[in-house]
């Protein structure tokens, strides 16, 4: 994952957040969770482990 990934999550956790929606990510592979841990967007776009949690509460 660039910068180029990381602008689009922020761009649409804002547009979703906007509309009341909310945005998750189903089972992010290893190396694209510690870019997203590295750069704080974990902080903003919930990250679960299964789609089954994703959908979930």
């Amino acid at each position: 994952m660039d910068s180029s990934g990381i602008n689009i999550f922020i761009a649409a956790h804002h547009t979703l957040s906007e509309a009341d929606g909310w945005l998750r990510l189903a089972a992010p592979g290893e190396s694209v969770m510690r870019t997203l841990n590295i750069v704080g967007v974990d902080t903003l776009i919930d990250c679960r482990e299964t789609l089954r949690q994703a959908l979930g509460d």
